[in-house]
């Protein structure tokens, strides 16, 4: 990704002076007509051409004396009625771990799901992030970038407006965007580190699992054995690619599954969910290329399992 110029937000429109847009090459003239600077900054510019054509075809770029505006903040569709209509039942939001006018990152709790997989269900993460924006007076379209399982707690990137999402769409995509997690699984772990490359399909005996099959889709989990403690083990992991379930079925398959995970063989008497915890997130910011780092804080759950298996081992 480019490094932008520096904007300025005034309401829904990015500012950008014209000095600014200089080093892409000989700028517009103030008073240049709209279809005139489209040409200019497709060609000239480092935006996707789809972007300035969405933005066109809504009049989205004007110029005012000398400076540039790009409609790069709309409101969502219909938020106000949505989000009267249909919020009310999600009363927590989740701590936000990062946040500026494009992106933000929330510290997603286990239990709550990313988006509703039934229509009218109501309380998920998307929700929330509907409901942030809105108390704060906002109503910017938030779209969740990638998904964790709805019992894994730890960080979810959200895009604030197009430009962000089609950057950072493209960003998972190339696998440009780092996912570490901490797992906590049964036995001990015989290697300290490996790479599991087995590809993941679905199981058609059961339709909510997953299996390593031959005919899958590429799948590549990289583990580190951080401790063990009793008969089980602390793993740290880092996901190249995004399988559903992956890091659930790829541990099975080595013969480690996750304590709690009872559909890939995980005993759930210690814990009611699978032991999965997203540690970091790492992404290069879609705006001015930085590379941002969002930590989320081991949650009470993880803490309160490791202490249970401290407990048993004495």
């Amino acid at each position: 990704m480019l490094e932008f110029p520096r904007y300025a937000r005034e309401g829904q429109w990015l500012t950008m002076e014209r000095k600014a847009l200089e080093r892409f090459g000989d700028a517009p003239e103030s008073g240049t007509h709209p279809h005139a600077v489209r040409q200019w900054l497709i060609v000239h510019a480092p935006f996707p051409a789809k972007w300035v054509n969405r933005l066109f075809s809504v009049g989205g770029i004007r110029w005012r004396e000398h400076s540039l505006q790009l409609l790069a903040f709309p409101q969502a569709d219909g938020a106000k009625e949505h989000l009267r209509a249909g919020l009310a039942a999600c009363d927590i939001i989740p701590p936000v771990l990062y946040e500026d006018d494009f992106c933000a990152v929330f510290h997603k709790p286990a239990g709550m799901a990313v988006h509703e997989s039934r229509p009218g269900e109501g309380g998920t993460l998307d929700d929330a992030a509907a409901r942030y924006m809105q108390m704060k007076d906002d109503p910017l379209p938030m779209r969740h970038i990638h998904r964790l399982d709805d019992d894994t707690s730890g960080p979810v990137l959200y895009s604030k407006n197009d430009l962000a999402q089609l950057l950072l769409d493209d960003a998972m995509r190339e696998k440009r965007i780092d996912r570490r997690y901490i797992a906590v699984v049964h036995g001990r772990l015989a290697k300290q580190s490996g790479t599991v490359n087995a590809p993941i399909g679905k199981d058609r005996h059961h339709p909510s699992r997953r299996r390593v099959a031959p005919g899958g889709d590429t799948a590549v989990t990289h583990y580190e054995r951080v401790e063990i403690i009793g008969n089980a083990s602390i793993v740290r992991l880092r996901l190249e690619t995004g399988r559903t379930h992956q890091i659930r079925v790829h541990m099975s398959h080595l013969g480690y599954p996750l304590i709690g995970d009872a559909l890939y063989g995980g005993d759930p008497r210690l814990l009611g969910h699978q032991a999965l915890h997203g540690e970091k997130l790492v992404f290069t910011h879609p705006w001015t290329s930085q590379l941002i780092e969002a930590n989320a804080p081991e949650p009470d759950w993880l803490r309160q399992l490791r202490d249970k298996l401290a407990s048993r081992k004495k």
